[in-house]
């Protein structure tokens, strides 16, 4: 019997598997099934080598549906991510995204479809390679300003926004369909305030940093 399974990975002690999950459920998904990887960076680690990514190999059927809050969930970068995805999709998976509801059919219907849907899987995993190396560049910026203005007893205005929320925003960014007012919306963050992390992400990590955020 076809199921629905979710995979989650998180990083940091901030990121839960119920937040995405319950994220996932809210967009619609009926999971059956979730796997997660906690702890394990994805900038690093291949799926294939993280514990729950080998369960996810061994378990996946023809005609089952793989969940992820993003694609960049599935590797290290363009090409880890584009080839788990051809892997999973050759094996009758199909892949679909809570963020921007994103379908890669294991099954197209035609040689036109099929076509298109390669397309956009190298355009996204594309996207999702670069964001992830901006977001390394910028958490490591962070850190080492933070670092270096440790002693500072003045730590500037405390973030009006969460480690969780940062995130959201970063992976809503990363898929580049989403309005500064949509990231607004669905992050609780101010408009004006989204406009300014964007532009600034080291600023953004480094103020988190300062305050043990």
């Amino acid at each position: 019997m076809a199921q629905i399974i979710f995979y989650a990975r998180v990083s940091t002690a901030d990121q839960t598997v119920e937040h995405q999950e319950a994220q996932a459920r809210a967009a619609g998904f009926a999971i059956d099934q979730t796997f997660s990887d906690k702890g394990v960076s994805g900038v690093a680690t291949k799926l294939a080598e993280r514990p729950e990514g080998r369960r996810l190999f061994d378990k996946l059927r023809d005609g089952d549906t793989l969940v992820v809050r993003w694609i960049d969930r599935l590797g290290r970068n363009y090409e880890d991510v584009t080839e788990t995805m051809q892997e999973f999709l050759r094996r009758g998976v199909t892949i679909k995204t809570v963020i921007n509801g994103m379908v890669f059919n294991a099954h197209p219907a035609n040689d036109m479809e099929k076509a298109v849907q390669n397309a956009m899987l190298g355009f996204m995993a594309a996207m999702a390679s670069a964001q992830a190396e901006a977001t390394k560049i910028a958490q490591r910026a962070g850190i080492d300003h933070a670092k270096a203005t440790k002693d500072d007893i003045y730590r500037g205005r405390k973030p009006s926004f969460t480690r969780k929320q940062l995130e959201q925003l970063q992976d809503m960014a990363a898929a580049g369909t989403f309005t500064d007012t949509a990231i607004a919306a669905a992050t609780g963050i101010k408009r004006t305030t989204v406009i300014n992390v964007k532009q600034d992400m080291a600023k953004a990590e480094a103020a988190l940093a300062r305050w043990g955020m």
